[in-house]
């Protein structure tokens, strides 16, 4: 197995929000690359690139797959909650000599709707037209669904780095059976890596039970912390949570 790390950001960030992890990997021998998706390379508070709302998640994955070709062997690929989805999808194409996905978000054939999710994201769905626009989610829903386990200094600081992120993506995730191009769908036939699924229990955005469903459908391992939430990157409570993604890693390479 591959002692390269690809790690995959989610949603409003880019690839600074693995700075914690990366350094926790690079510590223990492994070479950490965290790209950052395209039109997300901006400054905090800078105008949206008029492109991205039209971004979609295959294009996303079309730009890692491009990424991850340029490298000398088959890379571990970490993703988190959107980039968790992005590393199924990458998974899917045969890439990857395992996969790490920290609160992913779901495929296509996986409802993810909640009521928290929808208190998270009702502003934004019920915004006509949101699916081809840039949107930023506000400070509040980001204290309350992603950032809730982090003390209170320490929210607004993380959350003035979020940058905007594309509508198409969003509406791909949280509407995929509406989607034409069916861009979240993953062939879990084609998943021949082995798969580990990371939760938080007091996740808001994607609750255990979604993870478990994740974890399921690839034939996965299945860790739950169940004092933990989303923002596994950096809450209390990380280093466990990266130290049992270490021991996973480690436990597949000496089987390979």
């Amino acid at each position: 197995m591959s002692k390269t790390i690809v790690m995959i950001h989610g949603m409003w960030v880019a690839g600074w929000c693995w700075d914690l992890w990366r350094d926790f990997f690079q510590h223990r021998g492994y070479t950490c690359l965290a790209p950052t998706l395209r039109h997300h390379d901006v400054e905090p508070g800078a105008l949206a690139d008029p492109d991205l709302g039209r971004t979609g998640l295959l294009d996303y994955a079309q730009d890692l797959e491009s990424f991850i070709w340029d490298l000398p062997e088959p890379p571990v690929i970490m993703g988190h909650s959107m980039g968790g989805l992005l590393a199924q999808m990458l998974a899917g194409r045969g890439l990857g000599s395992a996969i790490v996905l920290l609160c992913p978000a779901a495929p296509a054939g996986i409802n993810a709707i909640s009521p928290a999710a929808l208190k998270t994201f009702g502003r934004l769905m019920t915004t006509w037209g949101f699916w081809r626009n840039p949107h930023r989610i506000t400070y509040q829903a980001a204290a309350w669904a992603i950032l809730n386990r982090l003390a209170q200094e320490q929210r607004r600081p993380l959350y003035d780095r979020y940058v905007f992120e594309s509508g198409r993506a969003a509406a791909q995730m949280g509407f995929w059976w509406l989607d034409a191009e069916r861009a979240s769908r993953v062939d879990e036939t084609r998943v021949t890596a082995p798969v580990l699924v990371v939760a938080g229990g007091q996740d808001r955005i994607t609750p255990a039970a979604t993870a478990r469903r994740v974890a399921t459908k690839y034939r996965g391992d299945y860790r739950e912390f169940p004092e933990n939430a989303h923002y596994v990157l950096g809450e209390p409570g990380w280093e466990a949570i990266a130290d049992c993604v270490c021991g996973w890693l480690k436990a597949k390479m000496v089987a390979a």
